[in-house]
Formats: structure tokens, sequence, C-alpha cells
């Protein structure tokens, strides 16, 4: 039986702006464009999201909900370097190392529990060397597979230890709220909750021909990860095809500007992951969802290829104008970087010439 790990840093970037501006602690921070520029939030720490702030929300609102939060602008340097030193800890114990993003990782500490007595051993050294040595709190979920791992690390936030045992798996899930499922998003939350399918109990009831004629090929996901099966193995080296990043917003968006902000912070994630990865893209992509959440893309491909949050912004503006965004109210916006390809050496292609980053309203 396999013995899996979740490890997911506590409010990542808001943490390590604490860390390294030590007057901050204690204090409602947000990473993230600010109120009077029509700024979006990155991230923000535990004692801003006691008032309500979330990640994509706008700025604005922000602030209303936290009148006293301290803004910061994102440092993805510092977050990178932070992120490389959780790895080196990571490494000290198992080879077997899957990335999410900066901030979460699945380990395969299978070997490495026989030697330190038992996963959660394990993950109790890995976080007091992250804290030690990084000076940051994480998080661990551990249990007998990648599922219950990532639900497990999200039960006792922040700084905690949750673990599924296979003996508890199956009374744990049933109990679950349907939208603490990996793979529910809200769309399919609302679906599931108007076939009465509420807890995992109910998702139980549902036999999988069912579940895929409800939800298509993710019906055999569904009735597997509701008996606590998931075989899939911890992929410490695998080909990616693309990489995305995008936000769902908490209500119908127009405003072009608070857009545009959202697409620069996105932007400024993925930058984030070809740098940490080394790699390079040559396609980009836009993805909409619309009010009436009807999907459309738009793609580029150059031969150049994007590796910096520049270069990235500046192919946008051409596929919003293909869009009716601005015009149509939407729900959901993301970047998707595909046709991918690993470089030695990261190549110096940041433009020289900075993008608006609040561009006129006739920029799309």
């Amino acid at each position: 039986m396999r013995k899996i790990l979740h490890i997911d840093m506590d409010a990542f970037y808001a943490s390590v702006e604490q860390r390294d501006f030590p007057e901050l602690r204690g204090q409602p921070v947000i990473v993230g464009g600010r109120p009077e520029s029509r700024g979006v939030v990155a991230a923000c720490s535990y004692e801003a999201r006691a008032f309500g702030v979330h990640s994509a929300m706008p700025s604005s609102q922000a602030v209303k909900l936290c009148k006293n939060a301290v803004f910061m602008p994102p440092r993805f340097d510092a977050y990178r370097a932070a992120s490389q030193g959780i790895h080196e800890v990571f490494k000290r114990f198992t080879a077997m190392i899957e990335p999410l993003s900066l901030d979460e990782a699945y380990l395969d500490v299978t070997e490495s529990a026989l030697t330190h007595g038992s996963a959660t051993e394990v993950a109790a050294l890995i976080k007091q060397q992250i804290k030690d040595e990084v000076d940051l709190t994480a998080s661990a979920g551990v249990s007998y597979n990648k599922f219950l791992a990532k639900i497990a690390s999200d039960m006792d936030k922040p700084d905690g230890i949750y673990v599924i045992r296979p003996e508890v798996a199956e009374a744990f899930i049933e109990q679950l709220e349907i939208r603490k499922f990996y793979g529910v998003g809200k769309v399919t939350e609302k679906k599931m909750h108007a076939l009465g399918i509420f807890t995992g109990a109910d998702l139980k009831q549902l036999s999988e021909v069912e579940l895929q004629t409800e939800f298509g090929s993710s019906g055999a996901y569904y009735y597997r990860v509701a008996r606590g099966i998931d075989d899939r193995p911890v992929k410490a080296f695998s080909k990616r095809k693309s990489i995305g990043k995008e936000t769902t917003f908490d209500g119908n968006i127009v405003n072009k500007a608070v857009i545009w902000q959202t697409l620069l912070g996105i932007a400024e994630r993925l930058e984030a992951v070809l740098d940490d990865k080394k790699m390079l893209a040559r396609t980009i992509t836009l993805k909409i969802k619309y009010s009436d959440f009807e999907l459309n893309t738009r793609s580029k491909t150059d031969a150049n290829g994007f590796i910096s949050k520049q270069q990235m912004t500046a192919a946008l503006p051409e596929l919003l104008r293909k869009t009716e965004v601005g015009r149509r109210p939407i729900r959901l916006i993301g970047v998707i970087l595909a046709n991918l390809y690993q470089i030695d050496e990261m190549p110096d292609k940041k433009s020289n010439n900075p993008v608006q980053e609040h561009p006129q309203l006739g920029l799309f």
C-alpha cells in the first residue's frame, strides 16, 4: 500500500511577505494590485481571509471588507526562491515528487516511511525542516492515495497534519461534502445538487454507468473516488503537454479593467511556472466562459515562443478582440500555454518595452 503526502504551503505568497517584512506579521496582507489601480487579489493572509477576502476578488471589494488591509505587489522571484528551498527539503525524503505549483506537491514516501517509522512522522519532519530552513509553515495530508491526501491537507490548516487511514476512509468519504471532492468545481457541484448528490454517501448511490451518463469520462473517476479508490501514481518525471491558470469570478464580469488585471495576474503566475520548470511555450490560448456557460477559446502560435508576462500580455489583446469580452458578461477567464519544450538555459527573451498594465478600453 502506498504512503502518499500532499504538502500545501499556508497562504504562500502572503506568508513570504510576512516572513520578509516582519512588521507585516499579524496584519491582513493582500498580495496583488491596489484598489486605485483596479487591481485583483492574487493571494491573501489568513488575517485578511477572516474578513472574507479571497483570491481573484477585485481589490476595491477587498478593501471594503478589510479597511486595514496592507497591499503588497507580487514578488515572484522571492516565491520561486522559497519554493526551491522547500523542494530541497522534499528531496531528502524521496525522489518521487510531483509538483502541482510553487506551493504544493505530492510525495510518495512509501520507502522513506520504512526508515522513519511512518508516513505521518515523515510529514512532521518535512514540516519542521521547512519551518527551520525556509521559515514558512506547511500543512500536510497523509493517506494511501493522492485523492485522499489532497483532501486531508486542507482539513487542518494552517500548520497542521491530517491523516486518513484505510480503515476510516470509507466513513470519511461518505460524510464529505461534495464540494470538497477534488475535481468537483462550482458547475459540477450545482449539477450534482440538482441530482440530489450532496455528500460522498449520496454519490455512492449512483452506478458507474449513471455517473458516466451524467458526467461523461469524469463519471468513472467519481465512482472510484467515492469508494476511496485512486490508483494514480505520483509522477516524478512527466512530460507536460500544457500549463494553464484560470480565475472563476464570484459574479458575472463585464468590466474590461478588472478582466485585464485578472489576466495580468494569471500571466505572472504562468511566468513563474515556466521559469521554475525552465520551459518555453510556443502556443498561447485564451479561455473564456460566458455567463450562460458557453466556453470559447482563441489561440496564437509564435515561433519565438512565450516565456515572460510581457510576451503573454502582448499577445492577449489580439485574442480578446476575437471574443465578446467586455460586451458580454463572463464567469471565467484563463490562459493556457501549450506546445511546450524544455530548454537547458533560460534565454533572455523578456521584452524591454513594458506592456500597459492599465490599457485604454479600446485595447480590446
